[in-house]
């Protein structure tokens, strides 16, 4: 059984002026997600900032996400380190405080080997019982978790059940596909190319898109699923200049800028990220307009 199957939303980490994680602004905004039809909460992730959370933070951030879900969708916590002790106790506190399933990115600036990230995935996958969802995500951590790979562990570690595929590379995700005869859930990491990727077998999407068009994403999902493929398509490449201006710029930038634009009051980003430039900042307004979102 999958742990969701259509729209999760890699949600943001909301911010008070003074940089304060902003708990009161995260349930309101997943209250809008989860009234708007998404799946899936996706906590502390790379759009939730979770780089420059605190240990302290990061924990707490789940906890409460968790506790503002209030179990009408699941939740699955980013819980990734390019340490992985550090992984390890990321991943035991989530499950403790209740998370339906972990997301856990490759180690990144380390390039480990794919011997290395064999051991690293294991070593997690042994200390908890909550369900893995891999992430690879090679354009942000150097390091590229081969089909193989994947293979090798979905097949070792009966916890270790998902990926998302954030490759931009369709055809690595179908030799991923095809080596575990499509016996893995696979998400698409990339807005620009779910239904591409769901014609390959994948269940859905974890989605930065979904931030501020939750509905949108998971009527395509659902379109997809039930058979509706043109219904699907069209709402996939209707999309397709927001996708690009929400990525921009290093994504959370614009994702933060757009909420804030919509009047959800997100907040500020940590350093070393920065406020959007001003051409791309009246550039994802227009599209916003033209997207009907503002």
């Amino acid at each position: 059984m999958p742990i969701f199957t259509g729209s999760g939303v890699a949600i943001v980490t909301p911010m008070k002026e003074n940089l304060e994680v902003n708990y009161e602004k995260l349930e309101e905004l997943i209250d809008f997600q989860v009234k708007n039809g998404t799946d899936c909460i996706i906590i502390a992730g790379t759009t939730g900032e979770s780089s420059t959370l605190t240990m302290e933070e990061h924990s707490k951030v789940i906890e409460e996400a968790i506790h503002f879900a209030r179990g009408r969708v699941p939740v699955v916590a980013g819980t990734g380190s390019n340490c992985t002790a550090t992984a390890v106790q990321l991943s035991k506190e989530a499950e403790e405080a209740g998370a339906d399933g972990l997301l856990i990115v490759t180690p990144y600036y380390n390039k480990a080997t794919q011997a290395g990230l064999v051991k690293h995935y294991s070593m997690i996958a042994d200390a908890v019982k909550a369900p893995i969802i891999m992430y690879n995500v090679p354009g942000r951590t150097g390091c590229n978790l081969m089909p193989e790979t994947v293979a090798a562990l979905v097949k070792a570690k009966s916890n270790i059940v998902g990926l998302k595929e954030a490759t931009g590379n369709v055809a690595q995700a179908a030799k991923t596909m095809y080596l575990l005869d499509g016996k893995l859930d696979m998400y698409s990491g990339e807005d620009g190319i779910v239904t591409p990727l769901m014609a390959l077998g994948a269940l859905g999407v974890i989605s930065v898109w979904a931030n501020v068009a939750p509905k949108k994403v998971h009527d395509m999902c659902v379109k997809f699923l039930e058979g509706d493929i043109k219904g699907a398509m069209e709402l996939q490449l209707e999309a397709q200049p927001l996708v690009e201006a929400l990525f921009s710029e290093v994504n959370p930038i614009p994702v933060k800028e757009a909420l804030n634009l919509m009047g959800m009051n997100a907040g500020p980003l940590r350093a070393p990220l920065c406020e959007m430039g001003e051409e791309k900042k009246a550039k994802m307004a227009q599209v916003m307009k033209e997207y009907g979102l503002l």
